[in-house]
C-alpha cells in the first residue's frame, strides 16, 4: 500500500473513532428494531401494501421475502434522469422474478445545474443536496423495506442520496446509474464557440446551435463534471455494479445491468446470510478509495464539500488536508474535458473503469480489503460487463490503455499528482484545481478587482476594465450568504483575457465545480466573506498572491491597515427573494463552512 494513502486513511480512522463508533451503534440499533415489517401494527402494514397485488401482499405478510425500496430522482427535464422513467417497472419485474417485492418508496427533487447555471435558481442548487437527503430519509422512514435502490446521477443528487442512505445505514443499498448520452459536438469545439460568443464574434444563434449539438439526447452530459464524477466515485466505493457507471441509456446492456442491480439488492438483506448494509460498506477505506478515484481523474471540486458531508454521515471526519495529501500521492490518469478534449465515452473506449481500477490497485493506491455490493475486495471491479447470448456476464477488462491520450498508464501518468491544491493564508483556506490548467502549477501575484456579484463582471469585461494582469475577487457567494452558487458564467470572459496574454485568476467563496477549466481559481474560500472572512476587506488594487507550490492565498496588505478597514457590507436582498429562495432562509442560516461540507444536516448534532 502506498504509505501516504495508508497514513491518511489511518489518521481519518483515528480522528473519527468516537463518531464512527456512535454511527455503528446507531445502525446496529436500527437493525435490531428492523428492517422488518413485523415491527408494524396490522393497520400500519395494511396501509403499506394496500395497493399491491394479491401475490405481493402474501409475500409481504410472510416476512420472509425481501421488500426493496425504490427511491428515484426521475424527471424528464433533466436529460440524465429522463431514462429513469421506465426503471421502476423494470426493477419490479426483475425483483418479482426472484421471488421478492419492490415498491416505489418515494421521489426526490433533481434540479439541473446546466439549466440554472448563471440564473437565480442556481442559488438553490447546493442546498438541494440536503433537501434530497431528507427526501430519501422520508421515503425510507416507513420501515417497510429490507434494502433500497437509489436512482440518481447528477450534481447534488447522488451526494444527497448518499447522505439519506447512510442515515439508514442498516439497509443494504445499491446505486443504479442510467449512463451518459452518446458523444455529440466535441467539448473543445463547444468551448471555442462559448469563448467567441463572449468576445462578440458569434451571435446567440451560433451559441445555441453549438450547445444543442453538445447536449443532444437523453443521458448524462458527456464532459467530466460533477455528474460523471459522482458515478465514478460511487463505483470506486463499491456501491455500483462493476462497470455500470458509463453504459449508454436505451441499450440492452444498460437494461440488463438495471435488472442485475435490482436482483443484487435482494441478495444483501438481513433475511439471508449475506447481510451487507451500506453503513458497513462505506468505511474509511471506501471513502479514501473514492477520493483517490476522484483525484486520479481530475474530478469535480464539488466533492471537496460533498465527500466531507458524506463521510460525516457515516461517522468520519475528513478535511481538505486529507484531499491535499492524497492528491500528492495520486497520479493524474485521465484527460477528460475540461482536463482534456475527450469525453466520458472516449474514456470508456480507452479502457474505462476496469482498467483505471486495475492500475490503481496494482500500484497500491486503492484499498482492496473493503466490502462492496458484490462481495469482498475490488478485484471484481477490474472486470467489465458484456452480453453473451443475451445473458449478462463480466469479463476481464483490458490490461493497457487503448488511447493513452485519454487514459494513461500508471508508469507514465499525465501528472505525478492529482491536480488539487489546498491554499492557505490570511484570506483563509481555499481549493485550487490545477489538473486543467495550462501549466502544472499556478503562481500569480496581481492587483485585485473586486465584485460583489458575479453578474457585475460582464460589464467590466465589455468595458475593458479587466484588460490587464489581475486577480478577480467575487465575494459574498458563500453558503450562508446566498447558498454558494456555481460561477461558470465567469469562465468564458476570463478565458478570453488569458488568450489576450494577461495573467488572470479568480478568488471566490463561491463554487466552480467539475467544469473548472483553464483559469486558475481559488474557490470555496473559507471563512466566507459573509461570516467574517477577510475577503470582505479586500479593496480594488490590493495585491493578492496565489501559489499552488507554496500553498499561498495571501492578501499583501499590512495588518495595521487591515485592522483599520471596515468590512464591505453585504447587499444580498435580491438573492434572498424570488425563485423560491425565501423558503431556504433557515437552511442558509445553519449551513456549515465549505470545509465542513456546507451542510445543514448535522447542525443539531454538532450543537449538542
Amino acid at each position: 500500500m502506498n504509505p501516504i494513502i495508508a497514513e491518511v486513511t489511518q489518521r481519518i480512522i483515528e480522528r473519527s473513532k468516537e463518531t464512527r463508533k456512535a454511527y455503528l451503534e446507531k445502525i446496529e440499533n436500527a437493525r435490531r428494531q428492523g428492517p422488518h415489517r413485523g415491527a408494524l401494527s396490522c393497520g400500519n402494514l395494511a396501509h403499506g401494501f394496500a395497493a399491491c397485488g394479491t401475490s405481493e401482499k402474501s409475500d409481504l405478510r410472510s416476512m420472509t421475502k425481501a421488500n426493496v425500496a425504490i427511491v428515484s430522482a426521475y424527471n424528464d427535464m433533466l436529460s440524465a434522469h429522463q431514462p429513469y422513467e421506465t426503471y421502476p417497472a423494470i426493477i419490479k419485474e426483475a425483483v418479482k422474478e426472484v421471488g421478492s417485492v419492490a415498491q416505489f418508496a418515494g421521489g426526490v427533487p433533481a434540479m439541473c445545474d446546466g439549466v440554472t447555471q448563471g440564473q437565480s435558481g442556481m442559488d438553490l442548487s447546493l442546498m438541494s443536496r440536503d433537501n434530497i437527503a431528507q427526501g430519501a430519509a422520508i421515503a425510507l422512514s416507513h420501515n417497510m423495506f429490507d434494502s433500497a435502490l437509489m436512482l440518481g446521477i447528477c450534481d447534488k443528487i447522488v451526494p444527497g442520496l448518499l447522505l439519506g442512505s447512510l442515515t439508514f445505514g442498516h439497509l443494504p443499498t445499491v446505486f443504479v446509474p442510467a449512463g451518459p448520452m452518446p458523444s455529440g459536438l466535441p467539448n473543445k469545439e463547444k468551448a471555442r464557440v462559448r469563448q467567441e460568443f463572449a468576445e462578440g464574434k458569434v451571435g446567440r444563434d451560433a451559441l445555441l446551435e453549438a450547445e444543442s449539438q453538445s447536449y443532444h439526447s437523453a443521458g448524462t452530459c458527456t464532459f467530466y463534471g460533477t455528474a460523471n464524477s459522482n458515478q465514478l466515485v460511487v463505483e470506486m466505493m463499491g456501491l455500483h455494479l462493476p462497470g455500470s457507471s458509463f453504459v449508454n441509456p436505451g441499450t440492452p446492456l444498460r437494461d440488463a445491468l438495471t435488472k442485475a442491480a435490482a436482483v443484487q439488492a435482494t441478495r444483501l438483506t438481513d433475511l439471508g446470510d449475506n447481510y451487507t448494509p451500506i453503513g458497513h460498506i462505506v468505511d474509511a477505506k471506501a471513502i479514501v478509495n473514492g477520493l483517490v478515484g476522484l483525484l486520479a481523474t481530475g474530478g469535480s471540486t464539488n466533492h471537496t464539500m460533498h465527500l466531507i458531508a458524506v463521510a460525516r454521515a457515516a461517522g468520519y471526519i475528513v478535511n481538505w488536508d486529507d484531499f491535499s495529501d492524497l492528491s500528492s500521492a495520486t497520479p493524474l490518469m485521465t484527460r477528460i474535458y475540461p482536463n482534456g478534449s475527450a469525453d466520458i465515452n472516449h474514456f470508456v473506449a480507452a479502457g474505462g473503469m476496469s482498467l483505471l481500477i486495475k492500475q490503481l490497485l496494482d500500484a497500491g493506491l486503492l484499498h482492496n480489503d473493503v466490502k462492496t455490493i458484490c462481495g469482498e475486495g475490488l478485484d471484481f471491479y477490474t472486470k467489465e460487463p458484456t452480453l453473451k447470448d443475451g445473458e449478462l456476464e463480466w469479463r476481464d477488462g483490458p490490461t493497457e490503455s487503448l488511447d493513452k491520450e485519454v487514459l494513461a498508464s500508471i508508469d507514465a501518468p499525465f501528472k505525478p499528482d492529482g491536480g488539487l491544491s489546498v491554499l492557505q493564508g490570511n484570506l483563509g483556506r481555499g481549493v485550487l484545481k490545477t489538473s486543467a490548467l495550462r501549466t502544472p502549477h499556478c503562481s500569480i501575484k496581481a492587483p485585485a478587482i473586486v465584485f460583489e456579484d458575479q453578474f457585475e463582471l460582464d460589464e467590466a469585461f465589455r468595458s475593458g476594465k479587466l484588460d490587464k494582469d489581475c486577480i478577480v475577487v467575487v465575494r459574498f457567494q458563500g453558503p450562508s450568504a446566498i447558498g454558494m452558487p456555481e460561477l461558470h458564467r465567469l469562465t468564458p470572459p476570463l478565458g478570453v483575457l488569458q488568450d489576450r496574454g494577461f495573467k488572470v485568476a479568480l478568488v471566490t467563496d463561491g463554487r466552480m465545480s467539475g467544469a473548472s477549466g483553464k483559469v486558475p481559481a481559488a474557490i470555496h474560500v473559507t471563512p466566507e466573506a459573509y461570516k467574517g472572512g477577510l475577503l470582505a476587506k479586500v479593496q480594488e488594487g490590493d495585491i493578492i498572491e496565489l501559489n499552488s507550490q507554496t500553498g499561498a492565498l495571501t492578501l499583501h496588505v499590512d495588518e495595521e491597515t487591515l485592522a483599520a478597514r471596515e468590512a464591505a457590507p453585504a447587499n444580498l436582498a435580491k438573492h434572498h427573494v424570488g425563485m423560491g429562495r425565501e423558503m431556504f432562509a433557515g437552511i442558509r442560516a445553519i449551513l456549515t463552512g465549505a470545509e465542513e461540507g456546507a451542510c445543514s444536516l448535522f447542525y443539531k448534532q454538532e450543537q449538542s
